[in-house]
């Protein structure tokens, strides 16, 4: 099991961004192909060393327990997109001031996020019912079999746990499930969000509920601002192979209610290769045709829970270079090797952020493996340029990282501002970009991304530019684990028993959630509720 050892007086000449907040090393990502690095056996869970590499172009992991022997599984089917990914890597965070456990050196098994997690939350999920109103067999959660479904008071709880973090308290918040609507107090729940601070604050769902369209008003009115709906297609075909019954007729009317009650919507499809990754472009095509209700697209390849062989598994991996090479066959919006970055790509903005107000901001230095995607501008015809082929991205991200790093005194802090427009402006190419996208419009609708105010509609409405995101969260299970990504996720869970947990050891690996949720209901049975 891999240890990490805590700082000692012996080694505090270490720089900061090798310790995190808490007082403990973090080891240097590692990097190039082959590498080594630090995974799980899928059978006993035991941490064992394994090997990423490369074959026929596809990146591969190879790992070997000594009681249940060799595993293989493909880990990004391009070689070349998972080694450029690489490069946009602008450091690591420092985690929490207050982690829950403060003194862990074995991870992942001391989860709960302990002093070696080294990034803040950027999306917080709460699960307020395993109860469903399907069963979907590729459910990560095994909904509609558990009968955990925490009281009101707990679930204020976990919200309190999140917002308590230090030095950043969590911001957006995601209800999950099962199907969160189906919670008896689901509005009082969106409410209580709403008044503990959090400025972002959605729901992954079904749709079914969601498609009355007093429903979905009474929603907006409690402070739900967007669905994070499940769209696997945008045939009937698909949604009864993968959900088990005909469901694009509801996906339609949660549109127009959503559309009614001034919610926005991301299309979140579950993609298996051979099932419905030829739906892709389908479904950003039925986007652009509601772009004023549906924002973006955020892809979920299929996660693979239970035992699986290699040979049935390794055919249907769909991972994120399969996306990245679907969008762009199926709708010519984006280049494989030119438009695509992952989320943590901002870190600079983020430190750039940090330094000119003296306050910590949520710091999304997630691995650069797990999210990645492309912005879209969209004109008034709905011609859409990703923001690479306008902006020099990588350069001014370079530019910015550099200038966070000299922006600490207060004197500077105003001219660093001033330089810091100067440098977007010098990679802004304007005869590059679409119609109508001046750069005083494109600084607006940056801003707006920052500005998570409940009136941003209102507030923002014509001054900034109609954008439109499609990124891959690539979610890991025992076959493809890597702790490198486990301690940097940026995705927790916020649990009844006052811990949170990153997303793919709450799900995948140790699988927290199972314990977590069987306590709770022990608990809630012993004292009679």
């Amino acid at each position: 099991m891999t240890v990490y050892p805590a700082v000692s007086t012996d080694n505090a000449e270490l720089p900061e961004e090798r310790t995190t907040l808490s007082g403990t090393y973090t080891p240097p990502l590692t990097t190039g192909l082959p590498k080594t690095i630090d995974s799980i056996c899928p059978e006993c869970l035991k941490v064992i060393k394994a090997t990423e590499y490369i074959e026929d172009n596809k990146v591969m992991v190879r790992k070997e327990c000594p009681e249940h022997g060799v595993c293989n599984d493909l880990i990004f089917s391009d070689a070349k997109i998972f080694l450029q990914m690489e490069q946009w890597h602008y450091g690591d965070g420092r985690g929490f001031e207050n982690p829950h456990v403060e003194h862990a050196t074995n991870c992942p098994s001391q989860c709960g996020i302990c002093n070696m997690h080294t990034t803040h939350t950027s999306l917080a999920n709460v699960d307020i019912t395993g109860k469903c109103n399907l069963t979907c067999a590729v459910c990560f959660a095994d909904s509609n079999t558990s009968p955990y479904q925490p009281e009101y008071e707990d679930v204020i709880e976990m919200l309190k746990n999140l917002r308590d973090r230090r030095p950043a308290p969590a911001e957006a918040v995601q209800f999950m499930g099962g199907e969160p609507t189906i919670h008896p107090r689901f509005l009082d729940i969106v409410k209580a969000a709403k008044d503990l601070g959090f400025s972002h604050i959605q729901t992954a769902t079904n749709g079914i509920k969601l498609a009355d369209p007093e429903f979905a008003m009474k929603a907006r009115e409690a402070g739900l601002q967007y669905l994070y709906l499940q769209m696997d297609g945008v045939d009937d075909e698909v949604f009864k192979k993968i959900r088990g019954r005909a469901l694009l007729d509801t996906k339609l009317k949660v549109i127009e209610s959503a559309r009614r009650a001034g919610i926005r919507i991301i299309f979140v499809p579950t993609v298996i290769k051979g099932v419905n990754d030829s739906q892709l472009g389908a479904l950003i095509n039925l986007a652009f045709e509601n772009l004023d209700v549906v924002t973006g697209i955020a892809i979920q390849p299929v996660v693979f829970t239970g035992r699986f062989a290699d040979a049935e598994r390794i055919p249907k991996r769909f991972t994120l270079s399969d996306m990245i090479h679907e969008v762009g066959n199926q709708t010519g919006l984006t280049r494989a090797y030119e438009d695509w970055f992952p989320l943590s790509a901002i870190t600079p903005f983020v430190k750039f952020g940090s330094a000119l107000t003296g306050h910590v901001i949520t710091n999304h230095t997630c691995h650069h493996h797990c999210v990645m995607g492309t912005l879209l501008f969209v004109d008034s015809d709905k011609n859409a340029v990703p923001a690479t082929r306008f902006l020099n991205l990588k350069e001014l991200l370079g530019d910015v990282d550099q200038l966070a790093k000299t922006t600490k005194k207060s004197w500077f802090k105003y001219f660093s501002g001033l330089k810091a427009l100067n440098i977007a402006k010098k990679h802004f190419n304007g005869e590059a970009a679409p119609k109508g996208l001046s750069f005083h419009k494109f600084l607006k609708t940056l801003d707006g991304y920052s500005d998570k105010k409940y009136s941003w509609a209102q507030t923002h409405k014509g001054h900034t530019y109609k954008t439109f995101f499609i990124l891959g969260m690539h979610f890991m299970d025992n076959y493809n684990y890597n702790l490198e990504r486990v301690r940097r996720c940026a995705i927790h869970y916020s649990a009844p028993n006052g811990l949170l947990y990153p997303f793919c050891s709450y799900n995948a690996g140790y699988t927290f959630r199972n314990k977590v949720e069987a306590m709770y209901v022990a608990k809630k049975e012993r004292l009679g509720r």
